[in-house]
């Protein structure tokens, strides 16, 4: 497939800037591609490998996968009825709504992705996305694809599970991308509160030691992480390469802490 696929979700922390300008850090050549923590599957859309396992603990996330990849005509189809009906109070409808089935859901999931704040994911501690509306009124974009990344995941398996068991399956020769949730606050990025409820440093250091067992497997491994000392000793220590990329944050909600940041880049056996 050699047509460009954009992601079709709006993901804090997605990888769109690292694809775009930095394609030499990637390998050339693997057997299975693996992500443990997809978001907005930006890496994966550039490199469209013919095997792979993706994984988010999202389970909202992963059924929207599932769900276009198993019938995209029925999730556009939904997905165009949200685009029509859009307005402050439908959005509200929709985000304080059920949903009876995979293709409802995935395209509810999209809806709300578009047309809410900065396309963030956030729950109240019912498990309920709280978001409030943002300015962005389309839920059809011209960018989509539904039909090609249907396609592209024909031969993909889809999990919803601990990220350390999606790094356990990586053999000699599969490329495992990793992207967590980045634990330590840096540049007041307003995310720290929500991520360590979701990854601890106790996630890190897990994460890290997996890293280790797979690397030893001979895993080529390109992971990204928050460039903080505790982070960067952590990898420095278990003998990783690492190196360090600025980049553009514009997912804080005070506009004047939008800034460029470093991020620490973490590589293994290429």
């Amino acid at each position: 497939m050699n047509k460009d696929i954009i992601p079709f979700l709006t993901w804090a922390g997605g990888k769109r800037w690292l694809v775009a300008n930095h394609s030499e850090l990637f390998p050339s050549e693997f057997n299975t591609y693996l992500e443990p923590f997809l978001g907005s599957g930006a890496v994966f859309f550039a490199i469209k490998p013919e095997r792979a396992i993706l994984n988010d603990l999202n389970a909202e996330l992963m059924n929207t996968y599932e769900a276009i990849k198993n019938d995209y005509l029925k999730v556009e189809k939904y997905l165009k009825i949200h685009h029509r009906r859009h307005c402050k109070e439908y959005y509200y409808q929709i985000r304080g709504s059920r949903t009876r089935t995979p293709y409802t859901n995935a395209a509810k999931f999209l809806y709300l992705n578009r047309t809410c704040f900065n396309g963030l994911y956030r729950v109240n501690k019912s498990g309920q996305f709280n978001v409030p509306i943002g300015s962005k009124k389309n839920a059809i974009l011209e960018t989509d694809e539904f039909r090609l990344v249907s396609r592209l995941l024909e031969n993909v398996e889809l999990n919803v599970t601990d990220f350390e068991l999606v790094v356990n399956r990586a053999n000699e020769g599969d490329f495992l991308f990793i992207d967590p949730p980045y634990t330590i606050n840096h540049n007041e990025n307003g995310f720290i509160e929500y991520n360590e409820k979701i990854f601890s440093w106790q996630d890190q250091e897990r994460l890290a030691q997996s890293l280790v067992r797979a690397r030893d497997r001979g895993v080529k491994i390109l992971a990204t992480n928050a460039n903080h000392e505790s982070v960067k000793k952590l990898y420095t220590d278990l003998n990783f390469k690492c190196s360090v990329l600025k980049r553009f944050s514009g997912i804080a909600s005070d506009g004047s802490k939008r800034a460029q940041y470093e991020e620490l880049i973490i590589k293994a056996n290429y």
